[in-house]
């Protein structure tokens, strides 16, 4: 892909990666004319964005056996996140299928949903697996993220330096910079703090950014803060897994009554209830009911 063709994607592909989702789509449907590859890029990260916004049936209606190769993994992603959780392990089950038949550096939009799907799955080893196939800096993003889960920091430094000699002020690598600090620790939370203000200086506040500054704030033992970032991102995005739960937590740092911390739980469970936090949390009251009626019974 010539450099011209990706700087007509430019914004599109940022406000997706900093969670502007509609902002994303907006973008994506002014730009008219495109060559056949460039446009399916374009349709691969509207149709992502609709996803993150959960509009399932969009993508379901419009991807088709009829459309274009590289965007129809775009459907299995839909079907995957739409899915309830007894159900996920039959689209898991084609997506083995499709990786087993095998795929090139070209199939970037399989390798990416390949990455994405076995990560939240758990199956971190597939996942490296499939995102070491492509050598896009969202593959090498995704990778650091799926080592960060695989607690291999030292394994997610050595991507991100390899980011950074690609495209050192790209948003990806900007972004995977924060995650590696975060996890990192000590001094460099605040470092990761200054990269995420920066990019809400630059783009604007995004529910997911501002759940990044709040981990910030969080690490660093700025509750208060913290409080009023996740707050902000919750304005934009009521039913933000992610902002419900860094709440629930931070609501024990800063001496929240009870009934406040299990208000954002009880959220959580209404707007998310397949998350991986919230099902921990049922198998944790089942665990501690199954032991109370022991001491009961005794």
């Amino acid at each position: 892909m010539a450099q011209s063709d990706v700087d007509v994607l430019i914004d599109v592909k940022n406000y997706y990666f900093i969670g502007n989702y509609q902002q994303c789509i907006n973008e994506a449907q002014k730009l008219k004319g495109l060559g056949p590859d460039v446009g399916a890029v374009r349709d691969v990260f509207m149709y992502r964005a609709y996803i993150a916004f959960r509009k399932f049936t969009v993508v379901l209606d419009e991807v088709t056996n009829s459309s274009p190769k590289s965007i129809q993994p775009i459907r299995l992603f839909a079907e995957f996140i739409s899915a309830p959780l007894s159900r996920r392990d039959t689209v898991v089950e084609k997506l083995d299928k499709l990786v087993a038949s095998g795929f090139t550096s070209e199939d970037v939009t399989l390798i990416i949903v390949a990455g994405m799907i076995y990560h939240h799955v758990g199956n971190y080893e597939g996942a490296l697996r499939a995102l070491n196939q492509g050598d896009h800096l969202e593959c090498s993003a995704l990778t650091i993220q799926t080592l960060l889960a695989y607690d291999r920091l030292d394994l997610a430094k050595k991507e991100l330096k390899n980011m950074q000699e690609k495209d050192e002020d790209a948003t990806l690598t900007q972004l995977a910079a924060a995650w590696v600090s975060l996890a990192t620790g000590g001094d460099k939370y605040q470092e990761a703090f200054y990269i995420v203000q920066e990019m809400i200086d630059k783009y604007g506040s995004t529910s997911l950014l501002l759940n990044m500054l709040a981990a910030c704030q969080i690490a660093q033992g700025k509750y208060a803060e913290a409080e009023s970032s996740l707050q902000e991102s919750l304005d934009k995005d009521p039913n933000s897994a992610d902002a419900l739960i860094n709440l629930f937590m931070n609501s024990h740092f800063v001496g929240k009554p009870p009934e406040v911390a299990n208000r954002f739980l009880s959220q959580l469970k209404d707007a998310n209830p397949d998350h991986p936090f919230v099902q921990d949390h049922f198998k944790k009251e089942d665990e501690f009911e199954r032991v109370a009626k022991l001491f009961t019974a005794a």
